[in-house]
């Protein structure tokens, strides 16, 4: 009986190529082989084979049973469709029916638990839902599977204990998705206490929980919070140091905030009504510290990273002062070589700022998903439903499909009202006719966003496909959703 060759050695074959590197064992020192990438591949599924054969039976020991379970199960009716779901049918509605499940507190019928965990394991996503869905029973798998050691990280949605001390017990002895949870509360119900929590405990966190609780501090993010943030802006991770600096940059009072005003001033500069911008020289230890990164993207040159950067983290209330007009004028001014960098950097200080009136006015020149979910609500979706219908920003008119309408509907988040509703089942029917094999994305998009107790409007709209396609998925999420309720 041959020696199996090593699997190191099939694989550097494989990747070398067998052109180029004998078969390794005894079939590549024979000479006459065919087909010597065929007889690889054989070699491979042999040594597979004798793998998983080949192992001797271990003394086995009996299994702890799996706890009791303490949540309801979802009902017959919805537990059915979440099969159908998990089987293919209607695939992208799993992580809605997840949610609204998870919302209500109910766990999924143990027969389903491993196909739902090896969806989990390769989407991130819908993790955090199955802290609550999987139940006792689910945790009690993940401990005997590593692919599903995930599910020991997320929150259990477990009643709050009462804190016997500063920390309290989930504090202390909760699992890191209990944790964040126990923290997301206190600071909706107390900021100054959890953000006092937090630095109790913030040099015995770990990196990936300190990058985690630090978004947690969005939540009520005020000026009692910046010397904590300040400190964070030296810590060892990366993620944490940027994280810390994407705050202070909504504090417009911070210390972050003055730093940034203050090298604006240094690069930018009116003469004659005109501006001429001047970008940084270099990226120093000081800049880098408050979250400008000093390696650019690659085809990106360095002073103009930097410079897109340092706007990003000015406070917006600081460029009509310093250049003497508002945002309206200024997001279409003519700055010279550094215009798209300057433009790039005020819409992410409009996101990261979350400033409506910036928004407004750069979304008016052009047309980002991100400036769109800046706006208020309502007002989002009127300025959806408007670019929808072709009236859109600067009076531009709608050419058709493409992804730029797309990706702006994409930032308006559901369920949608009946205006944006209205508005894109008029653009589907529209385009029925002159680019109906173009049409899928934006009818999957419509029946997963509009508030699916619309679909009676779609059904009575019009009887062309995409539309009655539309109302089918409406109806599907409606009954989805009574299900569960």
């Amino acid at each position: 009986m041959s020696t199996p060759v090593p699997w190191e050695e099939l694989v550097s074959t494989a990747l070398v190529g067998t052109d180029r590197r004998p078969l390794p064992g005894p079939a590549g020192r024979a000479a006459g082989s065919a087909d010597p990438a065929a007889e690889l591949l054989e070699q491979a599924a042999v040594r597979t084979v004798r793998a998983r054969a080949g192992r001797l039976p271990r003394r086995g020991e009996p299994l702890e049973p799996a706890p009791a379970e303490e949540r309801p199960l979802v009902p017959r009716a919805a537990a059915d469709r979440l099969a159908r779901i998990l089987a293919g049918e209607q695939g992208r509605l799993l992580p809605e029916w997840l949610a609204a499940a998870a919302g209500r507190g109910h766990r999924v019928p143990s027969r389903l638990l491993p196909e739902l965990l090896d969806h989990a394991a390769r989407d991130r996503s819908i993790r955090p839902f199955l802290g609550v869905l999987a139940g006792r029973r689910g945790r009690w798998l993940a401990a005997l599977n590593p692919a599903w050691g995930f599910l020991e990280q997320e929150a259990t949605g477990a009643p709050r204990v009462p804190a016997a001390g500063p920390e309290g017990e989930v504090w202390e002895l909760g699992t890191a998705g209990d944790r964040r949870a126990h923290l997301a509360a206190l600071r909706s119900a107390d900021p100054a206490a959890a953000r006092e929590l937090l630095a109790a405990t913030w040099e015995q966190e770990t990196p990936d929980d300190r990058a985690a609780f630090l978004e947690v501090l969005a939540d009520g993010l005020s000026g009692g919070d910046e010397p904590f943030l300040e400190a964070a802006l030296d810590d060892r991770r990366r993620e944490v140091r940027h994280q810390a600096a994407d705050l202070l940059t909504r504090l417009p009072d911070s210390r972050l905030a003055r730093r940034m005003a203050e090298r604006a001033e240094r690069c930018f500069t009116v003469t004659r009504r005109r501006i001429e911008v001047t970008p940084p020289d270099e990226c120093d230890a000081v800049m880098e510290r408050d979250g400008i990164r000093a390696r650019p993207p690659h085809g990106t040159g360095d002073r103009g990273w930097w410079l897109q950067q340092l706007v990003a983290r000015t406070p917006l209330e600081v460029w009509p002062r310093l250049l003497g007009r508002p945002p309206a004028e200024l997001v279409g001014a003519r700055l010279g070589d550094w215009t798209r960098e300057v433009t790039a950097g005020w819409v992410r200080a409009a996101v990261l700022q979350r400033d409506p009136v910036w928004a407004r006015e750069l979304f008016a020149r052009d047309p980002l998903a991100d400036l769109l979910a800046v706006l208020p609500r309502d007002e989002r979706e009127a300025v959806a439903a408007a670019f929808v219908r072709g009236g859109g920003p600067a009076g531009r008119r709608s050419r058709g499909l493409d992804g730029q309408l797309i990706m702006v509907l994409g930032g308006a988040q559901g369920p949608w009202g009946p205006d944006l509703t209205r508005a894109v089942l008029g653009k589907i029917l529209e385009l029925a006719g002159s680019q109906p094999w173009n049409l899928g994305e934006l009818v999957r998009l419509a029946g997963e966003r509009a508030d699916p107790a619309l679909h009676g409007l779609a059904e009575r709209l019009s009887l062309e496909p995409p539309i009655q396609e539309v109302a089918a998925l409406l109806r599907f999420r409606d009954d989805m959703l009574k299900e569960l309720s």
